[in-house]
C-alpha cells in the first residue's frame, strides 16, 4: 500500500501541462479492435486504465507498444483470435465494457464478464445491450457472463436511447459502424469524448456523421483501415488543475486544453469569485480573495460534469458561505463526504444533494480514496489544509491523473508519495 502526503496551505503557481483526455482513450483503445491494420494513437495519458487497456488486447492476440515517452501507443490487432474477454481483464476497468462494441463489430460476437470499475453508483449495460439487439444481436447474461451474437449479421436501425448515456452511444457506435445499411442513435450522449471517439473511427474509414448532436448517424462499411489519431485533452484532468488553483489561493495557467470544453466549470469559478482568463489552448486561474459558496448541480454534457463534483465539492468546502451540490448522474457518488468530515468540513447529505456549511478551516488528518474523483477531491482538500494530510487508496488515483504529484510539486505543492511505512 502506498500513501500521498501532503504539507497543505502552499500557494500554487505557474503553468501545468494537461494530457490526454482518459475518456477518450479507454474507448478509442478498444475501438482500434474493428482496425484491419495499425493503429498509431498520440497524446495517450500514461494511467493505470489505459494500461489495463493495452494488457486486455494483448490477451486478445493484439500487439501493444508504447513510444514517446509513454504518449504515443501503435496498437496492431490484426492477429486478434478470440472473441472472448477474460475475467481478469474484464474486471479491471469499467471501461472494458467498449469491447462488447468493439469485438461485436470484428466477430459478430463476444463474451465477456460483466466489467468492473469505482463503485460510484449503478452504471448498467442495459442500454448497450438494447441497442446491440435493435442491431439485430441477441443478448443474454447468466453466470456473471454478457454474451452477444449476430448470427446474420449486424443490420442498421433507428435507436433512441431513454438516456444519454456516454457508454451506450460509443458503444452502439463503434458496432454500428460495420453494420449494413445506415444506423441512426437519438438521445445521445454530446460529450467531447463521444466525438473524439467517432473522429477517429472516421479517420479508419468508418461514416459516422452528428457526434457532439443528440443524433448520431452511421453509415456502416465492411471494413476500417489503420491511422494515426490524436487525442483530445483532458477535460477532466485540467478542470481539477483549476479548481486546485482556485482552493489554493493560486495563479495557474492551465495549458494545452480545449476552453470551450471548461465552459460549465469556468462559469462556477467565476461565480465564486475567481478572476479567468482564457486563451486559445490555456486557460489562467488566479485567486486573490475569500471565495463564495454556489449551488451545483451535475448534468450531462454540456452541464456540469459529474467527475468533477467531488473536487468542486472539496472548494466549497472553504469557501466563505454555504453551498448545495446536486448529484444527478451517479447516487454512490457523496463517499468521500465522511473523508472530508475528517478534514475539518461540515457537510450533510440529503437524499442527492450535498448540502455545504463555508466558512470552515480543513485541517490535516489520514483519508482514503474510495473511487477515482474522490481521491482527487481529497488531494486538493490536503493542498489547502493546515499541517500533515495522509490519503490511502492512491491505486483508484492512478487510475486516472498521470504524474500527479511530480504536477503538483512543479506548482508549489508539499506533495509525495510514500511507502506503507510510513
Amino acid at each position: 500500500m502506498e500513501y500521498i502526503v501532503i504539507n497543505g496551505q502552499k500557494r500554487l503557481q505557474g503553468k501545468v501541462d494537461i494530457s490526454g483526455a482518459k475518456n477518450a482513450a479507454v474507448a478509442i483503445i478498444p475501438a482500434a479492435i474493428a482496425s484491419g491494420g495499425v493503429c498509431i494513437i498520440d497524446n495517450v495519458p500514461y494511467i493505470e486504465d489505459v494500461v489495463n487497456l493495452t494488457k486486455a488486447l494483448e490477451s486478445l492476440g493484439a500487439t501493444c507498444e508504447y513510444k514517446d515517452n509513454n504518449h504515443t501507443l501503435i496498437i496492431d490487432a490484426t492477429n486478434i483470435n478470440t472473441h472472448i474477454l477474460c475475467e481478469k481483464h474484464a474486471k479491471n476497468t469499467r471501461a472494458s465494457y467498449y469491447f462488447m462494441g468493439a469485438l461485436l463489430a470484428r466477430f459478430g460476437k463476444m463474451e465477456m464478464p460483466m466489467p468492473g470499475g469505482c463503485e460510484i453508483g449503478a452504471r448498467p449495460v442495459g442500454y448497450h445491450l438494447r441497442g446491440f439487439e435493435l442491431l439485430g444481436a441477441t443478448c443474454t447474461q447468466e453466470h456473471g457472463l454478457v454474451k452477444i451474437e449476430a448470427v446474420d449479421g449486424l443490420k442498421g436501425g433507428t435507436i433512441h436511447l431513454d438516456s444519454p448515456s456516454v457508454g451506450a452511444s460509443i458503444n452502439i457506435m463503434i458496432a454500428a459502424a460495420f453494420a449494413k445499411g445506415v444506423t441512426t442513435i437519438e438521445n445521445c450522449a454530446k460529450e467531447p469524448h463521444v466525438v473524439d471517439t467517432a473522429n477517429f473511427l472516421n479517420k479508419l474509414g468508418a461514416k459516422i456523421s452528428g457526434a457532439g448532436t443528440g443524433t448520431i448517424r452511421i453509415t456502416g462499411v465492411k471494413g476500417l483501415k489503420g491511422g494515426e489519431y490524436t487525442i483530445i485533452p483532458d477535460q477532466i484532468e485540467a478542470g481539477t488543475y483549476m479548481i486546485a488553483a482556485a482552493i489554493t489561493g493560486g495563479d495557474v495557467m492551465v495549458e494545452n486544453i480545449i476552453p470551450k470544453h471548461m465552459e460549465s466549470l469556468t462559469s462556477k469559478l467565476r461565480e465564486i469569485g475567481a478572476d479567468i482568463t482564457e486563451g486559445l489552448d490555456c486557460i489562467r486561474v488566479q485567486v486573490d480573495k475569500p471565495l463564495k459558496g454556489c449551488d451545483i448541480k451535475t448534468a450531462v454534457y454540456p452541464g456540469f460534469p459529474t467527475d468533477l463534483q467531488p473536487q468542486m465539492a472539496a472548494l466549497l468546502c472553504t469557501a466563505s458561505t454555504g453551498s448545495v451540490v446536486t448529484e444527478n448522474i451517479f447516487e454512490n457518488r457523496y463517499r468521500y463526504a465522511g473523508e472530508l468530515r475528517r478534514l475539518g468540513a461540515s457537510t450533510r447529505i440529503e437524499g442527492r444533494s450535498i448540502v455545504i456549511n463555508g466558512n470552515y478551516r480543513l485541517t490535516g488528518a489520514k483519508v482514503k480514496a474510495t473511487d477515482l474523483r474522490a481521491g482527487a477531491a481529497l488531494v486538493l482538500a490536503g493542498l489547502a489544509a493546515k499541517g500533515e494530510t495522509k490519503i490511502s487508496g492512491v491505486e483508484h488515483i492512478d487510475r486516472g491523473y498521470e504524474d500527479l504529484e511530480e504536477k503538483l510539486r512543479n506548482l508549489g505543492a508539499d506533495i509525495k508519495r510514500v511507502g506503507k511505512d510510513v
